[in-house]
């Protein structure tokens, strides 16, 4: 019994969560990039690692800490 539903749990969560990938939308890329410097530098690599997201490849995301 316990094995059966540790299955269907498993097969479920399986099931429920799929490949599917949400990447920024432009208006997002661009407010994210106004605080930088060089913003079409910013623009050009973010549309670039949205890109390969799209295709499926593998994307670098750096961490920020947090700071108070």
């Amino acid at each position: 019994m316990k094995s059966a539903l540790n299955l269907s749990l498993f097969l479920l969560s399986l099931f429920s969560f799929s490949d599917k990938a949400f990447s920024l939308s432009d208006y997002q890329i661009r407010n994210i990039c106004m605080k930088e410097r060089i913003k079409s530098i910013c623009i050009k690599n973010l549309q670039e690692k949205r890109a390969n997201l799209k295709k499926g490849k593998l994307i670098e995301i750096p961490v920020i800490p947090y700071k108070r």
